[in-house]
């Protein structure tokens, strides 16, 4: 039991590793800024272009990249219910055994 236990959690360590090195992106105004995230949720890069940073007042800037953000935090979150759902059906699959299944 505590073997499929430790299994189990090491599962979840590699599932969280693997998210670190998948990346996901917000972007806006036709990709005028974008996002890069993690599929942990860590941003690693914002870019903005020099045309729309020239052109846009400081409130535009701040909604536009809120928004961004939003949509790489969103795509993240789906991703990682995706990676988690299925690590979830391996390690129910897995323990299965410990409950005379």
């Amino acid at each position: 039991m505590f073997d499929k236990l430790m299994a189990a959690q090491g599962k979840a360590e590699e599932i969280k590793k693997r998210l670190d090195t998948i990346s996901v992106f917000g972007e806006v105004e036709g990709g005028a800024i974008k996002v890069t995230a993690t599929a942990n949720k860590a941003i690693t890069a914002i870019a903005i272009s020099d045309e729309f940073y020239e052109q846009s007042d400081k409130e535009e800037l701040e909604e536009l990249l809120q928004a961004a953000v939003n949509k790489a935090l969103a795509q993240a979150d789906q991703v990682s219910a995706v990676e988690m759902q299925a690590a979830t059906k391996d390690m129910l699959g897995g323990l299965g055994g410990l409950f005379g299944q």
